[in-house]
């Protein structure tokens, strides 16, 4: 049994008890999600396909948030004695290989 969903603007095939990594979505860690738009199910041989079909419904639990690497950027002028470093870690929102 799988079907295909359409999250964060991307279409994902999902089945039951997956774990998949998807654009950040709106929510606290440990909320559940139930997603309306369900282009395709698969269910014994028998596929239901329609765009939004109320048959359907998928949900999910949210696990965790990530963020990217560490990115620094240091400002500095010469012979001037001006050091300046900053740096910060962006939220990850593109959809990348990651062990999750």
């Amino acid at each position: 049994m799988y079907a295909l969903v359409s999250l964060a603007g991307q279409q994902f095939k999902v089945a039951k008890d997956q774990q998949i990594f998807v654009h950040r979505l709106q929510g606290d860690e440990g909320a559940s999600i139930a997603f309306d738009n369900v282009l395709l199910a698969e269910n014994e041989g028998k596929f239901t396909i329609g765009y939004r079909f109320e048959k359907a419904n998928v949900s999910a639990k949210i696990v965790s948030h990530l963020k990217g690497d560490n990115s620094d950027h240091l400002q500095k002028e010469r012979r001037k004695g001006y050091k300046k470093k900053n740096g910060h870690r962006q939220p990850i929102y593109q959809n990348r290989d990651h062990p999750v």
